[in-house]
């Protein structure tokens, strides 16, 4: 392969990685006009269209690259070193150049599929680790010596929505009021400034006004949620300035925002100020670039095994029926292959919970259900392997878990963030007679099945051991292989015997259709245990009634899109303050 044509081929694959980001900012636009004119089911369908961005571009250029060059002539692989010096000298001038090496890499590995990878061929390690991306106006803006009442109104000026403030000065004064609660002391200093950035994050029916409050060198989050009310009126909603809130806002099992941020890696680092526990692969993924936060991730990962000598072992919890889910203890997240086979009642495919996995990718999470990656031909030491995990792999799924000599490689798998099993949780709390913290969890419980469903989801399976309890005490589901769309299924209640010996029966002595779903079933099927079942069904009783069901869909028929804000009912300002 001659130097012309390494050349034309790292050409084709930037210019499929620009139009992507060309695609990707066009929908990103959007979402200030989407929000201004609250099109709240437009909006959900531009978010999962910029999901799906990413692979057509990459597909797309594979279609070029075979034309152009021919499929022989790619497959030479002593040429690829010369093509990733071009790529790297065509990105070096770009402002998203991290970004630039994932896209390659996808491409790389789609046409080397399964073979190994040459690290002189592509972008294992990043060539842009350490290098600052700056704008030359700065990403924020930075509010200082006006006074409290003019530097809160003067960030609210500044961004102009073309709507006008419901009530502006109600808004001030309750921005004002938390702020004096939470850092009173702050209040009377003379050196607090506000930095805002400059883009506002879009999410669902909310925009995001993020910041940060700096005094001298102490620093605290600064965020406004920001809401359309149904008059085509703007207010602030509630003023998010604890590490926490603007963690769980910033969470993995939410949607990812759109945002503007012209130079990613310039915003990330604004972002770890705020939040310095979130990773960078994290707050990546947050704001939709979740194949980079993947490559980011995975080269953190690789760090963490030279550093780490622990081995991997099969998760904790109840056995999965379709999973096989392991776990390395040093590192808070657990991987899952899906096995060859499936024991009755599980009537489902690979396919289907391929499916059912990228569903969820591309569906508002609402914050209930766990963001994954999924990988392909992923490498393992097998020294770092329990003995008892790999032998259950290579029972469960030997089409995908290939152990050789000193390696362990594993054709497909989804990795997703650790999290304590609701089951496990709820058994701890027991016996340790924290009634208070149990019925907070419970009360999550049926608040997270509720709000799935609210956005059309039905878990399928809603037993405690598929949620998990993050480190915010918050209740996420987070086994997908029996979701399905709420409008999809058949609530009904059980009909009446007709006479004593039918309800003794062993069989049902009513009909049942495929989708029929009994909510009266629940109880005894969730918890075994009488006690729980009876402080559950106080909090939630309604879960267990089918009108309660066919109540939301038909609020979802209706076309109507809830309101599941990533913050708590106690931060949101009261309105009647005039």
């Amino acid at each position: 392969m001659n130097t012309s044509i390494t050349r034309q081929i790292a050409r084709i694959i930037l210019e499929g990685f620009s139009d992507y980001r060309t695609r990707f900012t066009d929908i990103t636009l959007g979402a200030r006009d989407r929000f201004l004119n609250a099109d709240w089911h437009v909006a959900q369908h531009a978010a999962s269209d910029r999901i799906n961005l990413y692979h057509v571009a990459v597909s797309n250029v594979m279609t070029t690259l075979g034309e152009q060059i021919g499929e022989d002539c790619l497959r030479s692989s002593d040429s690829w070193q010369e093509v990733h010096s071009a790529y790297l000298d065509l990105i070096s001038y770009r402002t998203d150049p991290e970004l630039a090496e994932t896209f390659y890499n996808s491409v790389y590995r789609k046409l080397f599929k399964g073979e190994a990878v040459n690290p002189e061929h592509c972008f294992i390690q990043s060539e842009f680790d350490g290098f600052k991306v700056q704008s030359p106006r700065g990403i924020y803006r930075s509010y200082q010596d006006h006074g409290l009442v003019c530097l809160i109104g003067k960030i609210l000026d500044d961004f102009q929505f073309e709507l006008p403030w419901e009530y502006r000065r109600r808004d001030i004064r309750n921005v004002i009021r938390t702020l004096k609660s939470v850092q009173p002391s702050w209040v009377e200093r003379n050196d607090v400034r506000v930095d805002v950035l400059k883009w506002v994050f879009y999410r669902n029916k909310a925009a995001y006004l993020v910041g940060r409050l700096v005094a001298g060198d102490e620093l605290q989050p600064f965020v406004l949620a920001v809401l359309n009310n149904s008059q085509s009126e703007l207010y602030v909603d509630a003023l998010l300035c604890e590490n926490d809130s603007v963690s769980v806002l910033f969470s993995f099992t939410r949607s990812y925002f759109l945002v503007d941020a012209r130079i990613p890696s310039e915003c990330i680092d604004f972002l770890q100020t705020l939040i310095p526990e979130k990773s960078r692969a994290e707050l990546y993924n947050s704001i939709g670039f979740f194949k980079h936060g993947k490559s980011v991730f995975y080269r953190g990962f690789l760090q963490h095994l030279h550093r780490s000598s622990d081995q991997f072992i099969i998760a904790p919890g109840v056995k999965g029926m379709v999973m096989s889910v392991f776990t390395l203890p040093s590192l808070n997240i657990v991987f899952k292959i899906i096995k060859d086979r499936f024991a009755p009642p599980k009537d489902i495919s690979k396919a289907m919970v391929k499916n059912r996995y990228f569903l969820v990718k591309t569906h508002d999470r609402v914050g209930r259900m766990a963001d994954t990656q999924e990988f392909s031909n992923l490498i393992l030491p097998r020294a770092r392997f329990d003995k008892a995990l790999l032998d259950e792999l290579q029972q469960v799924a030997p089409s995908t878990v290939i152990a050789y000599d000193d390696k362990v490689l594993i054709r497909h798998l989804y990795i997703e963030r650790r999290m304590t099993p609701l089951n496990i949780y709820i058994e701890e709390l027991v016996a340790e007679g924290d009634e208070q913290s149990l019925d907070a969890v419970l009360d999550d419980y049926g608040i997270a099945i509720k709000q799935l469903a609210a956005a059309n989801i039905f878990p399928g399976d809603m037993l405690a051991k598929n949620f998990g309890v993050t480190r915010h005490k918050r209740v996420v589901f987070y086994d997908y292989d029996e979701i399905i769309y709420l409008t999809e299924c058949n609530f009904r209640e059980i009909p009446e015997p007709l006479y004593p010996e039918q309800e003794l029966a062993a069989e049902p002595w009513y009909s049942i259709s495929v989708g029929d779903v009994f909510p009266e079933e629940f109880p005894v099927f969730l918890f075994p245990d009488r006690v729980i079942r009876q402080r559950f069904t106080r909090l939630h009783g309604d879960l267990f009634t089918a009108s309660y069901w066919r109540g939301l869909q038909q609020k979802i028929i209706e076309g109507r899109v809830m309101d599941v804000l990533p913050y708590s009912s106690s931060l949101r300002f009261k309105t009647p303050l005039k």
